[in-house]
């Protein structure tokens, strides 16, 4: 099963979002590839194309799961990996949305337990 190339206005959501929680051309988000197992009981990943930005520390993907299907996370490191929860999103707004969100209040948290000097 072959998965839709992300569209431009699926590209221009997510980069609108980006560009309001971090200014416009502060992040740019890149095209990419992502191989993910599409379900649990698959033995096989499907190349699936995504969006991926850095801010910081912190790297973010968001792959297109199919037509009107999309997975989301964030990362500081292979070990330190966070999704919102929800297995797929079937509105790009929201899952663009609810990762920015959760990483902005995972970062807020790390950042009281772990404050600068």
């Amino acid at each position: 099963m072959a998965i839709p190339d992300l569209t431009d206005f699926e590209k221009s959501i997510i980069q609108q979002t980006i560009n309001e929680r971090w200014g416009k051309g502060t992040v740019t988000a890149e095209e990419v590839e992502v191989e993910i197992r599409l379900s649990p009981a698959d033995r096989d990943v499907t190349p699936c194309p995504a969006m991926y930005w850095e801010h910081e520390d912190c790297k973010f993907i968001l792959a297109k799961t199919g037509k009107e299907h999309y997975r989301s996370q964030f990362f500081y490191s292979v070990r330190d990996q966070f999704s919102t929860g929800i297995e797929e999103y079937t509105d790009l707004g929201d899952c663009v949305l609810y990762l920015l969100r959760l990483q902005a209040d995972h970062e807020s948290e790390r950042n009281k337990n772990f404050p600068t000097a």
